[in-house]
């Protein structure tokens, strides 16, 4: 969702780093034949996610919920040379989508896929983080925090996707929604754990960046 007109939506994009060729080719091929390109990062937030990633200078870098690989190539753009960038989803009909553009992009051979359930996978990476983007399924976000935070080095960053949830999360809770529920706790535990230091930046549908103390 977006929570700003669509004027001032365009006058930050115009008033931002140009979206980089490569990424606007990805960018109209995924809304011409992707299933829910809102999905998308988009030019904005791509370069916000570009900004921290050149901030932080990760060595490796976890994003668990790969879409089009639009958000990953951002990530990389901060990427440090001996780096890489691990990508967890579950749609194995994106695989070769998201390879493509990996490929046509400096990061190619730095860019490692992983397809099934990122539950599953996040424990078999014997490595340390210094950056990753959550974006997958809410109702897992609680989960991929506790498994991640004993993976990052001390100073890494996480950034989570959707936070605002349409601004789902500022209204009466429907019984049966548990996206908004499981955001709701998420939101709450970022503010309270002692181990991070967050700011919730109303970036598109929310984006909270937290810093590993």
């Amino acid at each position: 969702m977006h929570f700003l007109s669509d004027d001032l939506e365009e006058y930050i994009e115009q008033h931002s780093e140009k979206e980089p060729e490569l990424l606007a080719q990805l960018n109209k091929e995924t809304y011409q034949k992707i299933l829910l390109p809102r999905m998308l990062s988009g030019h904005f937030q791509g370069r916000v996610l570009s900004m921290i990633s050149k901030l932080a200078r990760p060595v490796n870098i976890l994003e668990i919920g790969t879409y089009t690989g639009y958000a990953a190539l951002c990530l990389c753009e901060g990427m440090q040379e001996n780096g890489q960038l691990h990508t967890i989803d579950i749609k194995e009909e994106l695989i070769d989508f998201q390879r493509k553009y990996f490929d046509r992009s400096p990061w190619g051979n730095q860019i490692v896929q992983h397809l099934g359930q990122a539950v599953d996978i996040i424990p078999g990476l014997d490595m340390k983080f210094d950056l990753v983007f959550i974006d997958a399924d809410k109702e897992n976000y609680i989960n991929y925090f506790h498994m991640i935070v004993p993976k990052m080095n001390k100073g890494g960053i996480i950034l989570s996707d959707n936070v605002l949830w349409s601004g789902k999360v500022v209204q009466p809770l429907a019984p049966n929604d548990l996206s908004t529920k499981i955001l709701l706790e998420y939101n709450r535990l970022l503010k309270e754990d002692p181990r991070v230091e967050t700011v919730l930046l109303p970036i598109r549908d929310g984006l909270t960046v937290s810093r590993v103390l």
